[in-house]
């Protein structure tokens, strides 16, 4: 598959609801007005709706190159009929998956643009059997739709030896000489294909596009298409173009848990999405001659995941020669046919819950749970909900937001057993589950429907800071296709007017779903979360003295957050937004807020009769002193135990704390605390121990863990506290500790980054490190040092803290120097991060690496150090480059170059600077120094895979120099590091 991204970076504008849209459009038709700018994205039209019903496509890379690879058209196809190939089996294969469509991938860059049906346009392979009509109309039979695959791509045109593209027969069909091997000779070949297919296939479903030709954009191909077939569907790889119907997002990883695909997908709801991602764990997107293995944890995880977010599962699966799938593979199809039916109407004709749609809250849950909820499409969509637990949690039961919604009942839908739970304080508790499914345990949970939010035209919305066109009204208006900007402003406020003092329980806050939910990198170009970190929520009456009620850390998650702020009355709530996950490494992201809707929730789902365990209000347990129960609407229960402040003569004691086995086992409180305190835990009368507990509200409960010792069956546990007005309790809950190798997220950053050049000698570096915890747990004892090499030297210890919660960081810098005398060599030097979590030690590390400089180069630096200014390009792994990476995306605009500062000399005049690249064709770096006149250095090679080294004199002046190497106008080749000579 090609990974060429276009270099125009265009975002999709806002248009009218669906709804809306609707009424619109037959009124377009009544008027013949359909014709709209071709900028405009057609976010929603009615020709889409078939694949809003889908859950899943069917990928097939299938082609002359498949193996055993084919040199030979005719012999190609030959074997292709010969071993029996069939259209119906494809077609049964999908059918197996859930796949309401099939793209077929044959005019393929890397496959031989081969064409599977008998064309009169002369350029490449073309079959004599119409295997695409065949397709087609299997495909009909059975009501699985047929997309054509188009690549945009010649440059793979002799990869295997042979020439692929016949530019003299294209050259005589066209009465002129054409180059096929060039982007618009390509371009202009490839745009007569759309046009044969528009004429001879009515019955096809549309175009994949593997990425825009220049060509086809200054020829309106696409406006074209929608004037020739406007029933069609455009699918664009990897970039949003506005004038296509589906973003395909390519296969993403990196994600936690690895099969949350929706969580590295940078396009916002209701953008009509794909996932494109390969089955075979292993191996090429096409058939390479290996059975490889699919793993269905993994593969299921991610169809799941998907349709929780409204996202296609677009399956890539390898076609041998003969059509049929590798056994492996066919296995998981037989698998997945089996494994979906019990729970079909859970991912199929749904939309993801907890995103514009409505639904519960997706994500992280109790006990090391994950999930996601699927609602069915419609007015009254969420009166039926479908909890989906992919990860299962330490215990036997789960708890979600419920987002206000009643739930009425809870059924197991691949069993039909009816379901214990328990709903109070804002979430709902599925209890006593027995049968877990490996991939996918599925509650059908049956609701009222309805939400305690005020409507957003009763809601009047202001910000301290908003971008043009992107007003504080829109997160008020009740319309997912326009959204607030803050204008990237931190801290930034949204002032929420209710019209009058009103009650308030919560804020709903739908953040615009256009960053990962991590840092990463796409094809090289920097992408980090633009959600929000660290909030503040204030309440006023006059919207001048406003009061805090709330301050926390929100997680980087998808869907809707809920901020609980207890009991309120007021006219005002304001929403400060104090910081956002992102780093200034992907400027894109950076401090770039953006907010779909907030809703302010004015009330919660009555507590059901059924309690959760060991809440601490419960009759069973001992209240001492001044502990009693009170009211607390956020609350388990709706009340929580307060007045434990004092000492141990004011506590609550648990009599019956249940442990299958002797062992430990973590201890979670969840407590109300205004302010940072101390809660102190006894277990069967053991010396108590002190367990510090983050301030947010009074109103609403935080949790913390710790691990205990409990003896097999029934425990007693006292809960108080030292400090004079202590927190309030909850409730407790227990379950097994982590895995023994879990680590929690954290981010550590250490600089400086890229390999480190300097002459022989003693040496000196400036080395800074943060430690950043990133999921809601405790660290404990934070330590944060190098690790120095015998000898050398740091001019400060390690930095520490006691305790690190969700979104904090604990950072320092040091100078340290290599031994005097010596020659410093090469070191890779960790800075490790040592803590301890729930009683067990845990480490994260990185290195700075330093080296010396090669003979006859007196200066060198990466392109990937953190020294540089990247701009708009980004670093991609490169196992031959120097230090494993270089920095690729370089030119097509004046931001996509990289700026090498502070390269000193001492004396001025002309030096030889060495650049170090890989490249695939002839591409040009423009070298500018010092913000001279740009010298162009052209180079070629081919597989952009092998580093190359050219060279170019530069001018410099005494003293401090700046680099800059981009290209204005094109694409440059991928940059692995500068150095000069002597």
């Amino acid at each position: 598959m090609a990974a060429r991204l276009s270099h125009r970076n265009r975002r999709s504008a806002p248009v009218p609801r669906w709804r809306t849209l609707l009424v619109a459009l037959v009124l377009a038709l009544a008027g013949g007005l359909l014709a709209g700018p071709a900028a405009q994205a057609e976010v929603q039209h009615p020709r889409q709706e078939w694949l809003r019903d889908s859950t899943a496509g069917l990928f097939l890379h299938w082609g002359m190159f498949t193996a055993p690879r084919h040199l030979d058209c005719r012999e190609w196809e030959r074997d292709v009929t010969g071993g029996g190939w069939s259209a119906d089996y494809w077609v049964d294969e999908a059918k197996k998956l859930g796949a309401s469509y099939i793209v077929l991938a044959t005019f393929h860059s890397r496959l031989g643009y081969a064409r599977p049906w008998p064309s009169r346009i002369p350029g490449s392979c073309a079959t004599e059997r119409d295997l695409l009509g065949e397709l087609v109309e299997a495909g009909r039979a059975q009501g699985v739709k047929i997309i054509m695959y188009m690549t945009d791509d010649p440059q793979w045109h002799d990869e295997q030896g042979v020439e692929t593209l016949d530019s003299a027969a294209y050259s005589a069909h066209k009465g002129r000489d054409v180059d096929l091997t060039t982007r618009d000779g390509f371009g202009m070949y490839s745009y007569d294909l759309f046009f044969e297919l528009m004429e001879d296939y009515p019955d096809l479903a549309g175009f994949w596009i593997d990425n825009d030709n220049e060509y086809w954009e200054e020829n309106d191909l696409y406006e074209q298409i929608r004037e020739r077939r406007p029933d069609w569907l455009l699918s664009n790889n990897n970039e949003d173009t506005p004038v296509m119907d589906t973003v395909s997002n390519e296969q993403k990883t990196g994600m936690n848990p690895a099969y949350d695909y929706p969580a590295a997908v940078t396009v916002p709801m209701p953008r009509l999405t794909e996932a494109d991602y390969k089955l075979p764990t292993t191996g090429s997107w096409w058939y390479d001659g290996g059975d490889h293995e699919v793993d269905a944890r993994l593969s299921t995880g991610r169809y799941i995941t998907n349709a929780g977010s409204s996202m296609k599962s677009l399956m890539a699966e390898t076609p041998m020669v003969n059509g049929r799938m590798p056994a492996q593979q066919e296995a998981f199809n037989d698998f997945m046919g089996r494994w979906v039916e019990p729970v079909r109407e859970s991912v199929q004709g749904v939309e993801g819950g907890g995103y514009m749609y409505g639904g519960m809250q997706p994500g992280f849950w109790n006990d090391g749970a994950h999930g996601v909820v699927t609602v069915g499409r419609g007015e009254d969509g969420t009166r039926t909900q479908y909890v989906h637990v992919l990860t299962r949690p330490r215990t036997d039961s789960v708890r979600l937001r419920d987002n206000g919604y009643r739930v009425r009942g809870v059924t197991d839908l691949r069993t039909g057993e009816e379901m214990r739970f328990s709903q109070s304080g804002g979430h709902l508790s599925i209890l006593d589950i027995r049968d877990w499914d490996p991939y996918d345990t599925v509650f059908k949970v049956a609701t009222d429907g309805d939400q305690p939010t005020y409507d957003s035209a009763a809601v009047t919305a202001t910000a301290s800071s908003a971008a043009a066109g992107h007003p504080a009204a829109d997160l008020a208006d009740g319309d997912y296709e326009t959204y607030w900007d803050s204008g990237a402003e931190l801290p930034v406020s949204v002032t929420l007017d209710l019209g009058g003092r009103k009650p308030a329980t919560a804020l709903t806050v739908n953040q615009r779903e256009w960053s990962p939910t991590h840092a990463r990198s796409t094809f090289g170009r920097p992408e980090d979360s633009a959600r929000i970190k660290d909030y503040r929520v204030h309440v006023s009456d006059d919207g001048e003295k406003f009061r805090q009620v709330r301050a926390g850390t929100m997680r980087s998650a998808r869907g809707v957050q809920i901020v609980d702020i207890g009991d309120q009355r007021a006219r005002y709530l304001k929403l400060e937004v104090r910081s956002l996950w992102g780093g200034p490494q992907a400027p894109d992201f950076f401090e770039q807020l953006r907010v779909d809707e907030i809703q302010v929730a004015h009330g919660r789902p009555r507590a059901t009769r059924t309690p959760l365990p060991l809440e601490a209000e419960a009759r069973d347990n001992r209240l001492r002193g001044s502990a009693r129960a009170a009211a607390c609407g956020a609350c388990s229960g709706s009340r929580h135990v307060t007045g434990l402040g004092g000492g141990e003569r004011n506590s609550v004691t648990y009599r019956d704390v249940r442990a299958p086995a002797d062992g430990d086992y973590r201890l979670q409180l969840d407590h109300t605390a205004a302010a940072g305190s101390t809660l102190s835990v006894g277990v069967n009368g053991a010396a108590p121990v002190e367990v510090p507990v983050a301030g947010g509200s009074a109103e609403v409960p935080g949790s913390t863990a710790v691990s205990v010792p409990l003896e097999s069956g029934a425990n007693t546990v006292r809960v108080f506290s030292t400090d004079r007005r202590g927190p309030g309790l909850d409730r407790v809950a227990v379950g097994p500790l982590p895995p023994a190798s879990y680590t929690p997220e954290t981010t550590l950053t250490v600089r400086p980054h890229g390999l480190q050049w300097a002459g022989p000698g003693q040496r000196s570096a400036t080395v800074t490190a943060q430690l950043r915890l990133d999921e809601d747990e405790q660290l404990t004892d934070v330590r944060l040092a190098p690790r120095l090499p015998a000898g050398w030297t740091a001019d400060r210890g390690p930095a520490t803290a006691p305790s690190l919660r969700l979104g904090g960081t604990v950072e320092a810098s040091w100078t340290i120097t290599s031994p005097p005398g010596q020659d410093a060599g090469s070191a890779d030097i960790p800075v490790t991060a040592d803590f301890g979590l729930l009683g067990r030690a845990g480490s994260v590390s990185d290195e700075v690496s330093l080296r010396t400089l090669p003979d006859g180069r007196t200066w060198m630096r990466e392109a990937e150090d953190s020294a540089n200014d990247l701009g708009t390009t980004g670093i991609a792994g490169c196992g031959p480059c120097s230090g494993d990476e270089k920095v690729r995306n370089i030119g097509g605009g004046p931001g996509a170059s990289v700026v090498f500062p502070g390269i000193t000399v001492a004396e001025g005049g002309e030096r030889t600077l060495y650049v170090d690249y890989t490249v695939n064709g002839t591409r040009s770096f423009e070298v500018t120094v010092n913000d001279g006149p740009p010298a162009a250095v052209t180079v070629t090679d081919t597989g952009n895979n092998t580093p190359r080294t050219t060279s170019v004199p530069v001018t410099l002046q005494p003293g401090t120099n700046t680099i800059r190497i981009g290209n204005a106008t094109d694409s440059a080749p991928d940059l692995d590091r500068l150095s000069l000579g002597g």
